[in-house]
């Protein structure tokens, strides 16, 4: 008996501890948030495995009764074996389904929420295989986000610029990290054009993050007209940050061209 109640004592720590983990980010996404909408998510997740914990609570104490009228009471085993179930059920729901990182094709779809806050989430999970300058220029890109979302709501979603800024924010951004993540360790070090991997990624984060605020400057000031102009450029800004050539070292230069018949 003294045996049981230790460890539906040691379930139910393990199950409150998994719910304070998720509570707190998880894991899996990268732990604290680098924006209120990526924090926004992981709060609803939770609300779900909260309301899936609280209904299999409810179902088993249902059961456990419809089975004591039945039989005319559980009993002390009953009702440690109920207890265990409990436990069990609070473990499980704790833990599952966890909140895993978008796919990077699935970040540019949905609502600009939705868009911001999935773009949020993934920057996280990249964190940990960043450079510290890289790391910084993120949490600021994250804070800058929630700003350009708040903005973009209030625009039709059928103007062009919006379509270009959901580009720069759920395509060029997280394209330019990963590019810079495929990168094989070793020649993370090696410069190319007087920078390494490491230089041209911190260049590439601080040109977004300063076209993120110009983006949100000018919707704040309702100049859409000169936002949708601006955005026909911002493939090219993008393609002096770390694009996916410019990022990857050249291990063997290109042959050269054959010399021309006189």
């Amino acid at each position: 008996m003294a045996g049981e109640s230790h460890d539906s004592q040691r379930i139910l720590t393990e199950a409150r501890a998994s719910l304070v983990r998720q509570q707190a980010g998880g894991r899996r996404v990268g732990g604290r948030s680098i924006g209120q909408r990526s924090a926004e998510m992981k709060r609803q997740h939770v609300a779900r495995k909260a309301a899936r914990m609280a209904m299999a609570v409810g179902v088993i104490l249902v059961a456990a009764m419809g089975v004591g009228l039945a039989i005319d009471g559980i009993g002390v085993t009953g009702l440690m074996l109920m207890v265990l179930t409990i436990a069990a059920a609070l473990f499980f729901f704790g833990r599952y389904p966890r909140l895993k990182v978008p796919d990077l094709a699935a970040l540019n779809t949905g609502n600009v929420r939705s868009m911001v806050g999935r773009t949020e989430l993934w920057l996280e999970a990249q964190r940990p295989a960043l450079p510290a300058p890289a790391v910084q220029l993120v949490d600021q890109i994250g804070v800058q986000l929630d700003g350009l979302g708040v903005q973009l709501e209030g625009i039709d979603p059928a103007e062009p610029a919006v379509a270009e800024v959901r580009k720069l924010v759920g395509e060029h951004l997280p394209g330019m990290v990963e590019s810079y993540r495929r990168i094989p360790a070793h020649l993370k070090r090696e410069e190319r054009g007087g920078r390494n991997a490491d230089q041209q990624l911190a260049d590439g984060l601080g040109k977004i993050s300063r076209e993120i605020d110009e983006i949100t400057r000018k919707l704040a000031a309702g100049d859409i007209d000169d936002l949708a102009v601006r955005g026909r450029y911002l493939d090219y800004r993008y393609g002096e940050g770390l694009g996916e050539a410019e990022a990857t070292p050249q291990l063997n230069p290109p042959p050269a061209a054959p010399p021309e018949n006189t």
